[in-house]
């Protein structure tokens, strides 16, 4: 597993859940579900790094 690529990812969901939260105060749908979609990559993310980490723990 990348600490970097963790990292990113986790960086990206707080990004988004920013966007959400001005979209929500602002009134703007727009942001607040661009916010909900980073949010969602971000989660696809850790899931690809912890597959990741899984096949290298079964490999070794």
């Amino acid at each position: 597993m990348s600490l970097e690529d963790r990292i990113k990812a986790t960086a990206k969901n707080i990004e988004g859940k920013a966007q959400e939260a001005l979209g929500e105060i602002t009134g703007d749908p727009a942001a607040k579900e661009e916010g909900q979609v980073k949010q969602a990559e971000a989660q696809v993310l850790h899931t690809v790094e912890n597959v990741k980490d899984e096949v290298k723990r079964v490999i070794d």
